[in-house]
This record gives structure tokens, C-alpha cells and sequence, in this order.
């Protein structure tokens, strides 16, 4: 059986800021603790998906500039994808038909999510997103891309907002709730040695009972639209071709499958970063 396993830091163990989840430098002065919590998780989802009958478990690092895991601190047999380059597929690069399972661990909320601990989807320049009307984050982008490839997600870890929303999407989904949101950067936080018991068991029980699972993936064609927080955003996603404008913060996506479409998302998102930055 093999498992792929997308891992971000948000929805990770005990952290509550961005001044945690971040990258090596000043403004982040938790972040070797929260590698540390990441790597917890990664590992409690890796062991029980082995015990649920994994024999082959590869884990793509999705935070950021994807140079967060350390493979000497992961358990023995795992596979990295580590860095950032030119593959298509965002946070599920190198999941393909072999895979049997996939797994989103630390995923967090998607952006507007009441009492959710750092929600945002993708980054800071996008207020909300739909896929085919339906509000989505992270979570649904991620379990789509997997759809693609007929893999059911069968484990998701994050804080109970984040999981609940899981829970809406993925029928029969296991869940590992780390952490209760009482705000955007406060929550409550359980030990590190309770969550990876709970990561485990939910990994277990979603590898044991993956066959019964069916993936997940947006009705043909699909459209995902975007709203960001200001209008030069939008303007300098128009720079690819077929976004459509909405209003002056919105912008929407159509295509027959949703392989261009999740990867049209990532670009519009690529192109408002340019926009976010013209007045500079």
C-alpha cells in the first residue's frame, strides 16, 4: 500500500502565529520549534499509516519554501519531496494512480473561517475563494488534486475548525483535531505526545479503511473564483489569459478538468503577488 502524505505547518501541534510558522529569520523567531511540532505530527501520521498497512509512505513538505522537514528527524523508510521548483501540482506534487491514500497533515482553515487558528488560503492576498460556489480552501484545492489521480483522502490533521471543514468535504474522512481555535493567534494547544496519539490512530483507521472512501473531485467543468483584499491584485492576475473579472476584487477560472484548473489557481495567485507590490 502506498500513502502520500502533503504536510503543512499551520494546523501543526502548540502553534498559534505566524511569528512560529514561518521561515529561518528574525520575524520568526519560533520556527525551530515549530519544525520541530511539524516533524511530530509528520511522523505520528507516517507511523500509523504503516501500522494501517502502508508499505511505502512519501511526504511532500508544503509550507512555504517546502525546506521545513528534516529527513535524518523523520522515521526511517519515508520519502521527501523537499524545496521549491518547477513541477506542477502545488501541494500535492508526486502524488500519481499508484498511490492507495493520501493524507493533509497540519492543514488549517480556509480564509474567513470563524475561530481558526492562522485561516487563510494560500496566502495573504486572497480574502475568500470558491469552487463551483462552494467556499474552499487549502483543503478542498488539495483533496481535488488528489481526486485527480482517483486517491481518496483518508486522514486530515489540523485544529478543530480546520477539521470540521474536512469533515464537510470528505465523507468517511478520519480526523485529528491538535488544537481549538479561540481566535485567529490564540487556541487552546494539546501536548505533543497526545496529538501524535492522535494522528496515528486517525492515519491507521484511514489506511484501514481507504477502499471504502471515494475521492473527491469538483463537478466538469469547473470554476474557481477568487476575491482578493485589494483591486491591484486582481488587475495583475488578468495577466493570464481566460481569467474573467467579476468585480474589482474578484476573479474567476473555468476548464474541463481540474488538473488546469487547480493549476490556473496557483498562477492567478502567482500573478496578484505582482500586483500586491506595484506601488513599491
Amino acid at each position: 500500500m502506498k500513502v502520500f502524505i502533503s504536510a503543512d505547518i499551520e494546523g501543526c501541534t502548540g502553534l498559534v502565529s505566524w511569528s512560529q510558522c514561518g521561515r529561518p529569520n528574525s520575524d520568526h523567531y519560533d520556527y525551530a520549534f515549530a519544525r520541530r511540532m511539524m516533524t511530530n505530527d509528520v511522523n505520528a501520521a507516517i507511523r500509523g499509516a504503516k501500522a494501517g498497512g502502508a508499505d511505502l509512505v512519501l511526504v511532500k513538505d508544503s509550507h512555504g519554501n517546502s525546506k521545513n522537514l528534516l529527513i535524518d528527524e523523520l522515521e526511517p523508510g519515508t520519502q521527501l519531496i523537499s524545496g521549491f521548483g518547477a513541477r506542477q501540482g502545488g501541494m500535492m506534487i508526486g502524488i500519481d494512480r499508484t498511490f492507495n491514500a493520501a493524507m493533509l497533515i497540519g492543514y488549517h482553515a480556509m480564509a474567513g473561517t470563524p475561530s481558526a487558528i492562522m485561516e487563510h488560503t494560500l496566502t495573504g492576498y486572497v480574502h475568500r475563494m470558491w469552487i463551483n460556489g462552494m467556499p474552499a480552501g487549502e483543503i478542498a484545492l488539495s483533496t481535488a488534486l488528489a481526486g485527480c489521480f482517483d486517491v481518496p483522502v483518508v486522514t486530515v490533521s489540523s485544529d478543530e475548525a480546520g477539521c470540521e471543514e474536512a469533515e464537510h468535504l470528505i465523507k468517511g474522512v478520519k480526523t485529528a483535531r491538535v488544537k481549538q481555535g479561540f481566535g485567529r493567534y490564540m487556541g487552546k494547544v494539546l501536548h505533543p505526545e497526545e496529538t501524535a496519539d492522535l494522528i496515528y490512530e486517525a492515519a491507521k483507521k484511514g489506511c484501514e479503511e481507504s477502499s471504502a472512501l471515494d475521492p473527491w473531485l469538483p463537478d466538469l467543468p469547473a470554476t474557481v473564483r477568487i476575491e482578493f483584499n485589494r483591486s491591484e491584485e486582481a488587475d495583475a492576475a488578468l495577466t493570464l489569459l481566460s481569467v474573467r473579472r467579476i468585480d474589482g476584487y474578484t476573479v474567476e477560472y473555468t476548464g474541463d478538468s481540474w488538473a488546469e484548473v487547480h493549476q490556473a489557481a496557483w498562477k492567478i495567485i502567482h500573478y496578484a503577488s505582482q500586483g500586491h507590490n506595484a506601488d513599491r
